[in-house]
């Protein structure tokens, strides 16, 4: 009795032993760690079961586990294209799980002072699924369904900023965006304000794209230029506004060319409606992307008597205010002797 009750001991051990073995085995494949290193994975709308198989195996430990167990899990017959975040120390079914989710992961968008919406659009979709060509198309297709020409004429919907994004966002996601901000941004105050100002809204962008480029960006003197330029303006005096005539001769090449860092005489007289050396009045849009604070400006443009501004050479960035053309001269003959000490010819 004590002999059989020993074999059936041991048979049970056996069957433990080898049910343990297996178990070990399935819960390692499903869910143990299977990431031998962290990036990201990106998958097409087009994408194949190969395809993806191709695309996460850099970062697998064995990438016929994830094989089996994606298999097992249908993401052969459905995934979600994207941009996935793939983690230490996550199985294959969190994986597979992932995918067949569509949780990606958000990638990080840096909006900036581009000359043209097709500049942007040109360093956006290095992060998007979709080529550029496509994106500028389908953002066309929206500027004429609102009555402008292409979507360069959407440039007051964009504001300097960080966004975030998923790599598969289509031109018209993308846009919305822009447009549920822009139109969070003007506020019924912010209305009353540019009323106020006498200008229209495309005035109040173009003149911001000039307090922008003047100030580099920085809010502390945004005010003081956006009151010179009101004073010019309502005197009728040419703007003069340097970044006009940079913007005018690399439009002149269509932007194929370094921008010029050093406005000579004869860029002062590009034929070009947005150079506000050879034509009076505010440029018919703006000349870069803007940020709010900018526009801001303008809606509260400083009360000064300041008719002349010239780039301060001894606080790099910033500028000397004046209402004298006297005073203005000397400013200038200084900042030009201090290019020609960098030797800046262009």
């Amino acid at each position: 009795m004590k002999k059989g009750c020993s074999i059936f001991a041991i048979i049970a051990l056996l069957i433990l032993l080898v049910g343990g073995f297996f178990g070990f085995k399935f819960y390692k494949k499903y869910y143990g760690n299977n990431v031998e290193k962290e990036g990201y994975v990106l998958i097409p709308h087009q994408s194949n079961f190969n395809a993806i198989l191709d695309s996460i195996s850099p970062y697998l430990k064995n990438k016929e586990e994830f094989k089996d167990v994606a298999k097992d899990k249908n993401l052969d017959k459905f995934f979600n294209a994207g941009r996935y975040r793939i983690k230490s120390g996550t199985s294959n079914t969190d994986l597979v799980n992932m995918i067949k989710a569509g949780n990606q992961t958000e990638n990080t968008f840096r909006i900036g002072d581009f000359f043209t919406v097709y500049q942007m659009i040109g360093r956006v979709t290095k992060k998007t699924e979709l080529d550029s060509l496509r994106f500028a198309k389908d953002l066309n297709q929206i500027a004429t369904e609102k009555g402008y020409a292409n979507a360069e004429d959407l440039k007051k919907y964009f504001f300097i900023d960080t966004y975030n994004f998923f790599w598969t966002v289509t031109p018209k996601e993308f846009f919305k965006k822009f447009e549920d901000d822009y139109k969070g941004f003007w506020t019924p105050e912010r209305i009353a304000r540019e009323k106020a100002t006498g200008l229209s809204r495309e005035q109040i962008y173009a003149m911001a794209s000039l307090v922008y480029k003047e100030t580099g960006g920085k809010p502390d003197e945004m005010k003081t230029v956006a009151g010179l330029y009101m004073n010019r303006y309502k005197k009728g005096m040419k703007l003069q506004s340097d970044p006009t005539v940079i913007y005018a001769v690399a439009k002149a090449s269509n932007f194929t060319k370094e921008p010029i860092r050093r406005v000579l005489y004869k860029d002062l007289r590009e034929p070009s409606p947005y150079n506000t050396y050879a034509n009076a009045g505010i440029p018919p849009g703006p000349i870069c992307v803007v940020d709010k604070n900018s526009v801001d400006a303008v809606l509260n443009y400083e009360k000064n008597n300041y008719i002349y501004m010239c780039a301060n050479p001894a606080k790099f960035g910033y500028h000397k205010f004046t209402a004298s053309d006297v005073e203005h001269a000397k400013n200038a003959k200084e900042y030009q002797d201090w290019l020609n000490s960098k030797n800046i010819k262009k």
